[in-house]
């Protein structure tokens, strides 16, 4: 299956969300090759390492959540894994 590199970025308006947004990073740990924070309130972005679907799905998760506001962006070419 074709993997690619994605930047996730991820701004949390409701700080109740957190524990939700920490758990489903925590489900998905085997795909983040790095978690970057802003030096700004609830400000970051995760770099991933995964199939399509799988960057998909961690971003419609996260999308979900009430008081975040997230967005994709993907690498070009794709490697076979």
């Amino acid at each position: 299956m074709e993997k690619r590199v994605a930047l996730i970025g991820i701004v949390v308006e409701d700080i109740e969300s957190v524990e939700a947004l920490n758990h489903i990073l925590h489900e998905y740990g085997d795909y983040i090759i790095g978690r970057m924070g802003i030096p700004y309130r609830c400000r970051g972005s995760i770099a991933v390492d995964a199939p399509m679907n799988v960057i998909s799905t961690i971003s419609g998760k996260l999308g979900m959540l009430k008081g975040l506001s997230v967005k994709t962006i993907y690498s070009k070419a794709g490697q076979a894994e």
